[in-house]
């Protein structure tokens, strides 16, 4: 904007401004415009828009910033001035949400005012989708359930509660204990598994096999495979299914890893991402061929889980991220890669985003070179993979196992052979 400013005449400079001020509210009053309840659309957004960068505008000028306190305060007053003398026909819609967009409009300028353009712009837009998708918003709060209501409000005191309070600083031998980036690590996979569970509960879990065994996947691929044993186990016909659902769900573990390579360390993306892609396909062609043979068809049984903003399951998850963390560094400093491929065998076993997080932070840490770092993932993946081998024969008998075993040693004979071609060309 300011160099659009520099090719005006100086007293046309804060021109661009008032543009991008009106193009706010001219976006947020087409919205209204549509709402034949509401007191204010197109003319009255865009013009409280261009009130509220002028408003700012003048109290700069002058240096009186309770002209800006004036101006949402008049703002206000009218709007409320105006339904206390025309009354709503419907009593369900005392016209608020409008009071509260059009002060947010005026707010919005004089942040333009106070070059905050892209916070403005962005508020803007969300504000107008608030607007939009009322219906969409009301039929989901009122679909929601108490035990949804819970999930939100726990990942908010974990997240806007918790996370603030804890100290940055490192702490213990390796200088690897910190306790804010710890559970930050317990905020992100609570928020993935959060995800996971709303979306689960939005698609609902009738809508087939493959649906079902991603978005388990997403929330707990280790739950999603011991729930589909056992209905494998006691029903013959839900075979086809549960093996669909528990390969899926396995498959999604390695979408989440490269996800969470991306997020904390970009730099281990381009070697991990080789050998990632290498068991996504070969997972993926296994689980295709699945779905063609044994053409799961019937009712879905309910896929039960654990809440995944629970407090107990974030303290059991950072209390294993750190133990992982401070082991890997230990025997890392100790045995050389030997001690570390060993406790990524171990973790791994039963949880592979342990491992994954902690190397990725000693990566970033300085402590362990790239390569290693996807030796360690490739290495917990498999021991994963093995595990989870385990329980389907444990639990769902060989007669299903043995196609739930089959899926999941494609996928992981994709990763060994995606990782001896990336070593051989690096080599």
């Amino acid at each position: 904007m300011n160099e659009i400013a520099t090719w005006l005449p100086s007293e046309l400079a804060s021109l661009p401004r008032y543009v991008i001020a009106l193009a706010i509210g001219l976006l947020m009053g087409l919205e209204r415009e549509r709402n034949p309840a509401a007191k204010a659309g197109l003319r009255t957004f865009a013009l409280t828009a261009l009130l509220g960068v002028l408003t700012a505008h003048l109290a700069a000028e002058l240096g009186a910033l309770w002209l800006i306190a004036i101006g949402l305060f008049l703002v206000g007053a009218m709007m409320i001035a105006a339904y206390l003398h025309a009354p709503q026909q419907r009593d369900d819609d005392p016209g608020t949400t409008t009071v509260a967009a059009l002060m947010l409009c005026y707010g919005l300028g004089v942040l333009v005012w106070h070059d905050e353009i892209q916070l403005a712009v962005m508020l803007g837009i969300a504000a107008t989708m608030l607007l939009y998708f009322k219906p969409e918003l009301r039929g989901m709060s009122q679909h929601m359930s108490r035990r949804d209501l819970l999930s939100i409000l726990q990942f908010s005191v974990l997240t806007l509660i918790v996370l603030p309070l804890l100290p940055n600083r490192n702490y213990g031998p390796y200088g690897v204990i910190n306790p804010h980036q710890i559970w930050w690590m317990v905020v992100l996979i609570a928020g993935v598994g959060l995800a996971g569970y709303a979306a689960l509960r939005l698609v609902g879990q009738q809508r087939g096999a493959v649906m079902l065994g991603l978005l388990g996947g997403l929330v707990s691929s280790t739950a999603t495979t011991l729930s589909f044993s056992r209905h494998a186990r006691s029903s013959q016909d839900m075979l086809p299914v549960a093996v669909i659902v528990i390969v899926l769900a396995n498959l999604v573990v390695v979408v989440r890893l490269g996800v969470l390579a991306a997020l904390l360390a970009p730099g281990v993306l381009s070697q991990l991402l080789p050998v990632l892609t290498g068991g996504l396909l070969a997972g993926g062609l296994g689980a295709a061929y699945g779905v063609r043979r044994l053409q799961p068809h019937g009712e879905l049984p309910a896929l039960a889980m654990v809440n995944p903003t629970e407090l107990r399951t974030a303290l059991g998850f950072g209390l294993l991220y750190g133990v992982v963390l401070l082991a890997a560094a230990w025997l890392s400093d100790w045995l050389g890669t030997r001690g570390l491929y060993a406790v990524a065998l171990i973790s791994g076993l039963t949880d592979v985003d342990a491992i994954t997080l902690s190397s990725l932070r000693l990566y970033k840490l300085d402590k362990l070179p790239v390569m290693v770092v996807v030796n360690v993932i490739t290495l917990a993946t498999l021991a994963n993979l093995i595990f989870k081998s385990l329980l389907t024969l444990t639990i769902g008998g060989w007669s299903m196992a043995r196609h739930a075993i089959a899926g999941m040693a494609t996928m992981g004979l994709g990763l060994v052979l995606a990782w001896a071609i990336m070593r051989t060309f690096s080599a």
